[in-house]
């Protein structure tokens, strides 16, 4: 939180002029730093060619000349909020937001769709979406670079092959960008080793060695399952399950263990699945361990062999001391459960410029979600958790919050109404049947 010092209210007359001091001492309000955890940027298409190597500058004009882009709203009018650095700070402020974590969000030279939905390359295909790749993570670096200190960018990586994976860790960190890494899902079918492989020991311990956050997002896992409608509709079904899978993969796989350092940050995947499964996953833990150690051989000792090894903690001891939750965008009926899932382990995210994203109604949406928390309490899912994770100094947002955050006062009235023109599931009734 930081304190406003200028006056939020006026008087008019002669009592004005005679209490003008009076006023302006007793109207400063304190206002919540607020930094959204889950934000999304990109260049446009052609704006990318600079950014590769010019050994792809041909072929870059090849694609591009025929790429049809299959997003309507990367084709909008709004598109640019993906890009013009001037008009999202005067958006985000003017939602009360001054810092934001940067997902990927447009097209990156050489891939089918946005990189976050896209399938795992085949071998054939690596080596110019992996130049496409680079180059959004360079102009990530510029783009961040041109509002210091309000942008922690985050890099994209194919696991393909670690060891290039791991270079652009370190070249990545090296260019500014804070925001960690986003880890692709593997899903079945996509030919890559699980998420619990070894192979990835050393993704993990680079991570862990330069302390740079491992993101997962939402939507990053899912198998292709066509476009009939039934598809789309057991895509928006499951795809948060898929997303999830990352969690127990690498608990159950040791990564944690053999990398104390490591974090884990799940990202728009809702949060109040999260104190369910880990109660499962301890269930499974518990009970494949006391198999695996008993004598003689029965089934669920096969299950469980090497399990204790591998995990020196328990799931829910491995999430406390490791994971984050990035909640895009936390729901009334999740505010209950915060504790359960650890108070400085949500961080509250926007999804700014998706149309489900809060904006502009984002002072909206955090009224109905926080109206009832202590001021200490929102102000560590607002700020606190998110500069802790990302590494953004709250001192230096201070100023711009004073100027644009949104009031303790404001914030602790309950919403009464939902905004007519809101998109954002953060005001959808029923969110409590979810499961996942």
């Amino acid at each position: 939180m930081t304190t406003n010092t200028t006056p939020t209210t006026t008087t008019t007359g002669t009592r004005a002029e005679a209490t003008t001091e009076a006023t302006t001492e007793a109207t400063a309000e304190e206002r919540y730093t607020v930094i959204s955890a889950d934000c999304h940027a990109g260049a446009d298409l052609l704006d990318y060619k600079p950014y590769l190597e010019s050994r792809h500058h041909d072929a870059f004009d090849a694609w591009a000349a025929t790429y049809v882009n299959p997003h309507e709203d990367l084709l909008a009018d709004t598109a640019d909020r993906n890009w013009n650095s001037a008009r999202r700070l005067a958006e985000l402020e003017a939602d009360g937001i001054v810092a934001e974590v940067v997902f990927p969000n447009t097209i990156p030279p050489f891939f089918p769709s946005a990189s976050l939905m896209a399938p795992p390359p085949t071998g054939t295909e690596f080596e110019l979406r992996w130049a496409g790749l680079r180059a959004h993570n360079r102009w990530l670096a510029d783009f961040c670079a041109e509002a210091p200190g309000r942008r922690a960018g985050v890099a994209q990586i194919l696991l393909n092959d670690v060891e290039l994976a791991v270079r652009e860790v370190r070249r990545t960190k090296e260019a500014g960008l804070t925001g960690g890494i986003m880890l692709p899902g593997t899903p079945p079918g996509s030919g890559l080793p699980e998420l619990h492989s070894a192979a990835y020991d050393p993704l993990w311990a680079v991570c862990d060695e330069l302390q740079v956050p491992v993101n997962h997002h939402g939507g990053s896992a899912s198998p292709p399952l066509g476009d009939e409608p039934a598809a789309r509709a057991v895509f928006m079904v499951e795809t948060t399950w898929f997303s999830h899978r990352a969690l127990w993969h690498l608990i159950f796989g040791g990564a944690f263990r053999r990398h104390p350092g490591l974090r884990l940050v799940l990202t728009e995947q809702g949060s109040g699945w999260i104190p369910g499964v880990l109660d499962m996953l301890d269930y499974y833990h518990g009970r494949l361990v006391a198999a695996a150690s008993r004598t003689g051989t029965t089934a669920e000792s096969r299950f469980g062999a090497g399990l204790a090894a591998t995990m020196d903690d328990t799931p829910a001891a491995v999430w406390r001391d490791h994971c984050y939750v990035g909640a895009s965008f936390m729901r009334p009926h999740e505010v209950p459960l915060r504790h359960r899932i650890g108070l400085d382990k949500i961080m509250w995210g926007s999804d700014y410029p998706h149309d489900e994203g809060t904006h502009p109604y984002t002072r909206e949406a955090l009224r109905l979600a926080y109206a009832d928390l202590p001021p200490d309490e929102t102000a560590a899912l607002l700020a606190t958790n998110a500069a802790h994770v990302y590494g953004f100094d709250l001192a230096h947002l201070a100023p711009i919050a004073a100027r644009v955050g949104p009031t303790i006062t404001e914030l602790t009235h309950p919403l009464d109404k939902i905004p007519p023109a809101a998109t954002s599931p953060a005001f959808a009734p029923g969110g409590s049947v979810r499961v996942w």
